[in-house]
């Protein structure tokens, strides 16, 4: 039985878009997590099109019940989460009023929501909500209620 494209990516048996592996993805550095911009619609996928990456892949309600069922596919999910959450620990840049990470903060939030349920979620909120806070509460508003109802999209 083959795995779906996302899956297998999560899974670390297929490539993304770019043909990269999800190993290869946790290895970015700092700066590539940064300037690259068509690897976070892989690592947390959503069942809407990306209106900053043109063909990045979409979530189907069977991919998304595949993935939720493999545990390979759900640890690389982890792992993706644990990568990204170092990066927002480990970074400021994305601590202002606007910034591209907000979308992509939405975005894990919402990825979050549907394949790993509401603790993860909630916990990924928590933690960038209390960096915001600790910087003096830089981030829009507009943002923060994003990431608030993106807790709810499952």
């Amino acid at each position: 039985m083959s795995l779906h494209p996302v899956q297998a990516f999560l899974a670390g048996s297929g490539p993304d878009g770019a043909g990269r592996h999800l190993s290869q993805v946790l290895a970015f550095d700092d700066a590539r997590i940064e300037g690259v911009h068509d690897f976070i619609q892989w690592c947390f996928p959503l069942r809407e099109a990306s209106l900053a990456v043109p063909g990045a892949p979409v979530l189907s309600r069977a991919e998304a019940e595949a993935i939720r069922g493999d545990p390979v596919a759900l640890s690389g999910l982890r792992a993706a989460l644990g990568r990204m959450t170092r990066f927002y620990a480990e970074t400021d840049g994305w601590l202002r009023s606007h910034d591209h990470n907000h979308l992509r903060i939405t975005r894990i939030l919402t990825a979050l929501s549907d394949l790993l349920g509401a603790e993860a979620a909630g916990e990924f909120h928590a933690f960038v909500t209390a960096r915001n806070a600790g910087a003096g509460g830089p981030i829009n508003p507009v943002s923060l209620r994003y990431w608030e109802s993106a807790l709810h999209k499952a």
